[in-house]
């Protein structure tokens, strides 16, 4: 098979697909023929002729996928003009000390954030897929540990944790919204979608609000954490 249809099968694959593929999954439709650099290099390839195009292929932490620009999502929010879901400020705050601190318990989480959670809030989270009990820490009661799922690095943009950018450690419970505030912002920079305002200490951290940015093939949301001052 030459380079021009082995492009064709990916691009089909992949644009026909409900769920990002990974590099493997590609394989094995050339029976295995086809090595996981020479993939990688069609992959890019494939990346740079939709350069141009309304959707775009990407790398995220599950796989590859095709998605739409956020460039055009006021067009497609036409056909599906429902309100996006709205996250507390509570649910925000959890969700970040989670990704920076993982994997932790509920009462570390108490700690961080000096107020009891809620076990309905916990259990958003990992009914909407962010976060997921991995085990439990080796104390009185066992307690669940938490941590992030590649689903939550996937409705970021992301293709792993260390893409998040560092922490200030200079003040913890700011330093960890502000910092997962920042990693979706670079997200919307880089999709073109206006950035958040700069969250500082004295927030104390950041009120959230969800964007929809849907999905070329399934339509489904992809979630982008935009900062406002409360």
């Amino acid at each position: 098979m030459n380079t021009a249809d082995a492009k064709r099968v990916l691009e089909t694959a992949l644009i026909c697909s409900q769920q990002p593929l990974q590099v493997r999954d590609m394989r094995v439709l050339f029976d295995d023929g086809l090595g996981v650099d020479t993939l990688k290099v069609l992959l890019q390839e494939l990346q740079q002729e939709w350069a141009q195009r309304g959707v775009e292929l990407v790398s995220v932490a599950t796989g590859w996928r095709f998605q739409s620009r956020p460039e055009m999502r006021e067009f497609l929010d036409r056909l599906h003009p429902e309100k996006p879901p709205r996250y507390t400020r509570a649910t925000l705050e959890t969700l970040a000390i989670i990704a920076y601190r993982q994997p932790v318990t509920r009462g570390d989480i108490e700690d961080i954030r000096g107020v009891t959670v809620n076990s309905l809030l916990l259990k958003q989270l990992e009914d909407r897929g962010w976060v997921e009990v991995i085990g439990h820490r080796e104390a009185i009661g066992r307690p669940a540990l938490f941590a992030t799922t590649k689903h939550f690095l996937d409705d970021l943009g992301l293709e792993s944790l260390d893409q998040l950018p560092l922490l200030d450690a200079s003040a913890p419970q700011a330093g960890v919204l502000a910092a997962l505030n920042t990693a979706a912002s670079d997200c919307q920079t880089e999709l073109d979608i206006p950035s958040a305002p700069a969250v500082t200490a004295s927030d104390g951290g950041v009120l959230a609000q969800v964007e929809t940015h849907r999905d070329f093939n399934s339509d489904s949301e992809l979630l982008f954490l935009t900062g406002t001052q409360p």
